[in-house]
């Protein structure tokens, strides 16, 4: 077992925690989470707990709005083609979703004619962002604009060919670019860079083409309010690309799980239906029930078949487009279960891979659909920043994925001199090399996470908000506390400590595997806690009239009508 890090947030001024107590008369736990989240005054707890969707901020504050609407205005008018391109992930599906459907319902009627045509890479025939194949097919199909949507920022190479072919290119995308060497498309939507005084800089790919669409019907007097159905499309982009639940992001969340909740598209829906997600929908169901589904398309087969589910309103169609990619993510779970095996037994069978600050793995036949979710769950078993690499047309091409803290997209850019090509974020990233370069590369990243990472940031660690005595836990408390969803991303769901709490009864095993405990403190009720997959590192350990501290989640457990509070761990310390 490794012992995880309890890491307490730092706990905000008493004055501070007072006066936010004061202003909107809650308890001084209530007060303390608030302003662990920087909400100090009457009027941001108000803006946080009602978001609103007029707080949203003007489009055109972002670098290149009006010469990207000016463009798709002209191109609207003349009746141009337009591709919308987009990625193959939800990020990437979304995006074109919402990009497509608004434009073919509200700018051209549904018109027989409509000249739009939306296009995904094949993930194994063409790779990540834009590529060859889409630029040549939108120039020999006479497409005059390409709307490229969580992707495009690092693709100036396949850009500039679509430019020296008469086609133009507006560019919607969040990663970070580089700033020395940007595309030349006709507008590149992009908060990130560092020209752009845009106020939130963590849209996801799908938020971007969100305000552009906001931007044109600002400039064009079409209603907002038409948009409004499209953001459970935007909130699933949110959750599934792992952003900040802050600023705009926070707003569009919580309107788009009310759609989710209230009204969602026939092909969501049927997702839903077919991932038995019973319930309210929330973030985390969106991102484990809905997300995994989506990718599995792009990832097995085609994204075509998750833009067609969601695009279509006919209810028939959508359970088809749904029953599909389950088929899809079925066959994934297999392809990620067998790789994972065998890149950590790769790691366990080699000592200087097991005592490494680092993993970069490669084996030509991994399939590339599943290599991310691979080095994921390599990460959960040794923690520390890691590459799974497998052969694609010749050449290595993997995904990263880091630890908290750690800048994964800094390292990869420091071994730039071994690579083809990359991309990303801070904590994920895409690369290609050549297969001859990988043990080079392998050795310089290795170097330069040794360099960099700080020894904490290799052992798991828990963000903990605050100690609480179980004494505190109420209806009140938790009614409050669940206000402040939509949690994510900087806004995680509040996690506590409660120390010196004794068993009340014995540990009982649940499918042999998951630990289900009762506990109290003194002068407290008793409180039924899970722990999932804990019986082996704790069920022997745990004696009645003993003390230990559990760290945990607070939930409604629902049963025969009934309801009471249940602790889930995430750990306990004897």
């Amino acid at each position: 077992m490794t012992e995880k890090r309890w890491i307490y947030k730092p706990i905000p001024p008493t004055d501070k925690i007072k006066q936010v107590a004061e202003a909107i008369n809650v308890s001084t736990e209530i007060a303390t989470l608030l302003a662990q989240r920087g909400i100090n005054t009457f009027d941001e707890a108000k803006a946080f707990f009602r978001p609103d969707l007029s707080n949203l901020h003007d489009p055109f504050l972002m670098k290149d709005m009006d010469v990207a609407v000016e463009r798709l205005t002209k191109a609207i008018a003349s009746g141009e083609k337009i591709m919308i391109y987009g990625d193959y992930d939800v990020d990437g599906t979304t995006s074109v979703a919402t990009f497509y459907g608004f434009l073919k319902n509200h700018v051209y009627q549904n018109a027989s004619d409509c000249p739009l045509e939306f296009y995904i890479p094949d993930r194994y025939a063409e790779g990540y962002g834009v590529s060859q194949a889409g630029v040549e097919k939108a120039a020999n199909e006479g497409f005059g604009l390409i709307i490229s949507l969580d992707c495009g920022i690092k693709s100036k190479e396949k850009i500039t060919w679509a430019k020296e072919h008469g086609v133009d290119f507006i560019v919607c995308d969040h990663h970070r670019p580089d700033d020395n060497d940007l595309p030349p498309a006709v507008a590149i939507l992009d908060p990130k860079r560092a020209d752009c005084p845009y106020p939130y800089k963590e849209l996801t790919g799908c938020g971007v083409g969100f305000k552009l669409l906001q931007a044109y019907c600002k400039t064009h007097g079409i209603s907002e309010t038409l948009l409004l159905p499209y953001l459970d499309l935007v909130v699933t982009s949110i959750a599934c690309d792992i952003v900040p639940i802050t600023g705009e992001n926070r707003i569009m969340a919580y309107y788009g799980l009310q759609q989710l909740n209230s009204n969602p598209r026939t092909g969501l829906k049927a997702l839903m239906q077919s991932a038995s997600l019973a319930g309210k929908m929330d973030i985390t169901k969106v991102v484990f029930g809905l997300g995994p589904r989506i990718n599995a398309a792009g990832r097995i087969k085609h994204a075509y078949d998750a833009v067609n589910l969601l695009l279509t309103d006919d209810e028939e169609e959508a359970t088809n487009f749904a029953n599909i990619i389950a088929k899809h993510n079925t066959d994934r779970k297999g392809f990620d279960t067998d790789i994972t095996a065998e890149a950590l037994a790769i790691i366990e069978d080699n000592a200087g891979l097991k005592s490494a600050k680092s993993t970069v793995l490669f084996k030509n036949d991994w399939h590339k659909g599943v290599i991310g979710i691979v080095a994921s769950r390599c990460i959960e078993k040794y923690h520390r920043p890691t590459i799974i690499l497998t052969e694609s047309h010749g050449h290595a091409a993997g995904s990263a994925r880091s630890v908290p803290g750690f800048d994964v997209y800094d390292a990869i850019e420091e071994c730039a001199e071994h690579l083809i090509q990359f991309g990303g974020h801070t904590f994920a990233a895409g690369l290609t090399l050549e297969i001859s370069e990988i043990e080079n590369f392998r050795r310089k990243f290795e170097e330069v996470v040794n360099r960099k990472i700080l020894p904490e940031q290799l052992s798991p660690m828990i963000d903990i908000d605050l100690k609480l005595p179980l004494i505190e836990i109420s209806d009140k408390f938790h009614r409050i506390m669940c206000q402040m969803s939509p949690f994510g991303p900087q806004n995680m769901t509040p996690v506590f400590v409660s120390e010196n709490v004794y068993l009340h009864g014995q540990p009982i095993k649940m499918k042999e595997k998951h630990l289900k405990i009762n506990v109290f403190q003194e002068g407290s009720p008793a409180y039924t806690c899970v722990g999932f997959g804990m019986v082996e590192d704790y069920f022997n350990h745990l004696h009645e009239g003993k003390p230990f501290s559990i760290c945990y989640t607070i939930e409604i457990n629902e049963w025969q009508g009934r309801k009471s509070f249940q602790l889930m761990l995430k750990d306990i310390k004897v």
